[in-house]
């Protein structure tokens, strides 16, 4: 039975995946398993989830919340709304549903779609954009879009001199030497209960000290699923950690910068296009035209979709030369200093667990699922609604263009040989602020406007934030004051 392992209480209950969870079942669930409290969850504008809490009085009440949801001020939720005509109707999504892992009493938490006073989905809500974005890529290629996210994020701690771990040598450390392995396993295990679909927890790279304090870089790792719901485990996801930290006493950060010379955090965000079912990205056990295409189409809008993935100024403290982050608008196989990487997707075939278990019985497994195609830019100020519908978009744009294959072949960064032409080539580089980022989306927006995706006034507020920065000189003038370089990180350090 598919949900036997399911880490989730109402999957275990109900005996059925959460994408078929209908209203009785959310009923029955609170009914027979003593829950007393109802809470509406949505992102706002600043990507971070809101919360309206409901006490369940009695059952036509509850009825009544989850068959009509309640009205909100859609103006004090997205920048772009007039206070004059603000109302919004939340509706809660059944398929959200899941038991609330901190409040004390029983609750259950469901994420909202929006809707408007005539009953319309609101066409800038996040859901409503990634649905768009999705339609639109489907409808113009066949293929469907999977995604998910790589959480990189700081703990913070007091130095503990005992198995002290080494300067930016962090990369998958263990306890002892690993001191926030226990938060992040925990965290772990909460985000699966609440319907996050997870690959792996790791510790990554950065490892430092600075005026005291212990600095350890994590990263959570999310399993590709359908783009709409990506972004949602997403967003959850970071509400669950920072709340759990702020219950251990442990703070973290997801800001793309800490300090100069250190790995900063990334969010990474791993694709995968399919054709009933299959992944159209390998073809024959090798990269398929149509993950080219699906390339090109990153790294042609790669420019503006900083300004979904990149949205303060602290984001550009991260993407500088010579770094892992890229800055280069270039791809490569198992590349991690391009923008566009397509890692190792088990193209061996499934041999190798053989040669290590002698006694396992030869298997002829498929494994091209397994394959995606990562974009490296983006951080945790992103607003992962947007980023993601972003991608889509560009993946359409691609898969549509009549130069994808040449624009592809012209951006690879990989080698024959030392005296390879493209190795000396230099690439168009990504926006060094928030401001040539702005530059970049009013340049491309025709391409996200297509198709009615991102409307125009969504498309106007996000140039006029990124403008708001005035950070265009920012780079030079902070090499100057290097104490304004701090103050950002700290004014930015819990951006997302």
């Amino acid at each position: 039975m598919t949900t036997k392992l399911n880490a989730n209480p109402l999957v275990q209950y109900l005996q059925k995946p959460s994408g078929d969870f209908t209203k009785a079942d959310i009923l029955k669930f609170i009914e027979n398993n003593g829950v007393r409290m109802v809470n509406f969850r949505y992102a706002g504008s600043d990507g971070r989830l809101k919360t309206l809490n409901f006490v369940i009085n009695d059952f036509r009440y509850l009825d009544t919340i989850l068959s009509s949801g309640e009205r909100v001020d859609g103006s004090s939720l997205f920048s772009h709304i007039q206070a004059g005509a603000s109302d919004l109707y939340v509706i809660p999504r059944f398929a959200t549903a899941f038991l609330n892992p901190f409040s004390e009493v029983p609750a259950i938490d469901l994420l909202c779609a929006f809707f408007d006073k005539d009953g319309t989905p609101y066409d800038d809500a996040p859901e409503r954009l990634l649905h768009k974005a999705h339609r639109a890529l489907t409808d113009a290629t066949g293929l469907t879009f999977e995604a998910m996210g790589e959480l990189e994020y700081y703990t913070i701690s007091p130095v503990d001199e005992l198995f002290a771990g080494a300067d930016q040598r962090g990369y998958h450390e263990s306890e002892p030497f690993c001191k926030g392995a226990p938060f992040r396993t925990a965290a772990m295990r909460a985000i699966a209960q609440a319907g996050g679909q997870l690959k792996y927890g790791h510790s990554e790279v950065g490892h430092f000290t600075l005026d005291g304090q212990l600095y350890e870089q994590h990263e959570i790792e999310f399993l590709p699923i359908r783009l709409e719901d990506a972004a949602d485990q997403l967003v959850i996801a970071k509400w669950i950690m920072r709340t759990m930290a702020r219950r251990y006493g442990l703070p973290i950060t997801f800001a793309p910068k800490i300090t100069s010379g250190k790995a900063g955090s990334g969010m990474h965000i791993h694709t995968r296009l399919l054709k009933e079912d299959r992944n159209a990205l390998i073809e024959n056990g090798q990269l398929s035209a149509v993950a080219k295409r699906a390339i090109a189409g990153y790294l042609s809008l790669a420019p503006s979709l900083t300004a979904f993935g990149n949205t303060n100024p602290t984001s550009y403290f991260r993407l500088v030369p010579d770094q892992e982050a890229p800055t280069g608008i270039c791809w490569g196989e198992r590349n991690r200093a391009a923008l566009v990487r397509v890692p190792l997707g088990w193209s061996a075939g499934g041999g190798m667990s053989r040669r290590v278990n002698p006694l396992e019985p030869p298997q002829d497994v498929d494994f091209s699922r397994k394959q995606t195609v990562e974009f490296r830019c983006s951080d945790g100020s992103a607003d992962v609604y947007r980023l993601l519908a972003g991608l889509a978009v560009a993946a359409r744009h691609g898969l549509t263009m009549d130069n994808a294959l040449e624009v592809a072949d012209r951006t690879c960064s990989d080698v024959a040989g030392a005296g390879d032409r493209r190795a000396a080539m230099p690439f168009e580089r990504l926006p060094a602020s928030c401001a040539e980022s702005a530059d970049a989306l009013e340049r491309q927006r025709e391409v996200y406007e297509q198709h009615r995706v991102f409307s125009p006034g969504m498309i106007d507020g996000i140039v006029a934030g990124l403008r708001a920065f005035d950070d265009r000189r920012l780079r030079q003038e902070i090499a100057e004051q290097p104490d304004r370089m701090q103050a950002l990180i700290k004014r930015y350090f819990h951006c997302g």
